[in-house]
């Protein structure tokens, strides 16, 4: 986000972005790049090994972002209904 302002990419609001600004959730806990699906979610142990209750925690934690995020693409397109791009 340009200048910390609270714009967001190109003026078009908080939330449009990648969420990847100290905004909302803060740095990098938006769908940007870097996200390692698919190649595991080690981090938990010395080892990497993720128990099945730091999986499940973390796939809750997704499951969360993605329903947020969810929303606010709904929210999003509605709002350009609205303007009848």
């Amino acid at each position: 986000m340009p200048n910390l302002d609270g714009t967001g990419p190109m003026g078009q609001g908080p939330r449009t972005g990648r969420g990847m600004g100290p905004c909302g959730a803060g740095y990098g806990s938006g769908r940007g790049f870097g996200r390692g699906r698919g190649f595991g979610r080690g981090g938990f142990g010395f080892s990497g090994h993720v128990s099945p209750e730091n999986e499940l925690a973390a796939l809750e934690n997704d499951e969360k972002n993605l329903e947020e995020e969810l929303a606010a693409i709904k929210e999003r397109m509605a709002t350009l209904k609205k303007a009848k791009i």
